[in-house]
């Protein structure tokens, strides 16, 4: 179950990053779109990242509710706007800094919400 968990942990990792940097590929350019790698790590870090809370569950693992739905509704967010953005040749500016603000915000909370060491 634990290989399962790290698994699942790597493939969420990889999808937060292609997210991630198919947004900062993009930052210098005038006009940007909604590419490839930020529909596709998007995707994959969300359905990763279900399955891991499922995992986590099933386990002897305690899973933190508040942490897994924040992370949840800010996941949820990126993908709709996301998918709904995808076929446009272009998007806001807006938008574009809202997804790299909610990215990095989505990560931040994974990083800095993290069980306390004893």
């Amino acid at each position: 179950m634990e290989t399962l968990r790290l698994v699942l942990l790597l493939i969420h990792i990889f999808g937060f990053a292609a997210l991630f940097g198919g947004l900062v590929v993009q930052a210098r350019e005038p006009e940007k779109k909604i590419n490839a790698a930020m529909r596709d790590g998007a995707g994959t870090a969300f359905l990763a990242g279900l399955l891991l809370v499922g995992v986590l569950e099933a386990g002897d693992d305690s899973v933190n509710h508040a942490k897994i739905g924040v992370k949840f509704a800010v996941a949820l967010v990126i993908l709709v706007l996301v998918m709904a953005n995808v076929r446009k040749p272009r998007i806001p500016d807006g938008l574009y800094y809202g997804l790299l603000l909610l990215t990095v915000a989505n990560i931040a909370v994974a990083v800095f919400w993290a069980p306390a060491h004893t």
